[in-house]
């Protein structure tokens, strides 16, 4: 069996910039634990497997050890090679997933995805998140995601994180955050439970920001980075109960799986 399976790099136009992200068109699904396996020798933080359901697409991502309930640049990934190699002639690409409906929109070379926001909640910092993070945020808050607030991106790049710590804690994953010295606000994101230490840009991550960032600014539309050692540009609106989040992608590899 041969799989068609290409490799994107989303939320930049750098080829060894931004998030690499898998993903396998497939026809119809193949056994979970052949999923799981594929991905886990991919090695990517996250691997995205489509298939069709009518004028639709079915979208599952898997990282090297679990599988995802949101992931926002497999999802850019995912559409990216729908519109430019698989030839899908719209300008919308509907997903259906574990987080309900998911839409990708296009324009010139601009993706842009439509997600659930998630407003994290004030709460108190931990021992355990604090000398996890390697230095005590400002603020708190949680959601799917612990979201630690620093006074400054410098703050934010300064971060070595005990991925021992994190991985302990009782959250899929670590969002430090700070206002941007050439944008609105940048972050990094730590995944230790999810078999990936540090994302390099991660779009679901932004369905905690954006809520926040827009209430602190007082703004709906916002320009973000991921300081990540990769690094990556996104183009950020809250639009109710809904974000959308924006990025580039280019394509690095592609090629067949051999089963």
């Amino acid at each position: 069996m041969k799989l068609p399976y290409y490799e994107v790099s989303a939320f930049t136009a750098n080829p060894f910039g931004g998030n690499p992200a898998g993903v396998c068109a497939l026809d119809a699904w193949l056994p979970d634990s052949v999923l799981q396996k594929i991905a886990a020798n991919n090695n990517l933080a996250e691997t995205a497997f489509t298939i069709p359901r009518g004028n639709d697409f079915e979208l599952r991502w898997f990282t090297p050890t679990i599988e995802m309930d949101l992931c926002g640049h497999a999802t850019l990934a995912a559409a990216f090679v729908l519109f430019n190699e698989q030839k899908l002639d719209s300008k919308e690409v509907r997903f259906h997933t574990r987080s309900g409906l998911l839409t990708v929109s296009h324009d010139k070379e601009l993706l842009t995805l439509d997600f659930p926001a998630r407003p994290a909640i004030p709460c108190i910092a931990s021992e355990v998140l604090i000398s996890g993070l390697g230095a005590p945020p400002k603020e708190v808050l949680k959601t799917r995601d612990y979201l630690a607030v620093f006074a400054s991106e410098a703050d934010v790049r300064a971060l070595k994180p005990d991925f021992a710590s994190l991985k302990t804690l009782d959250c899929l994953g670590i969002i430090a955050t700070a206002p941007g010295s050439d944008c609105h606000f940048v972050s990094r994101f730590f995944a230790p439970r999810a078999g990936v230490d540090e994302d390099p840009v991660t779009g679901s991550a932004h369905c905690t920001l954006i809520p926040f960032w827009a209430e602190r600014f007082s703004e709906t539309k916002m320009f973000a980075r991921q300081v990540s050692k990769r690094g990556g540009e996104l183009y950020c609106e809250l639009v109710g109960e809904r974000v959308r989040v924006g990025g580039k992608a280019v394509l690095y590899l592609k090629g067949e799986i051999c089963l």
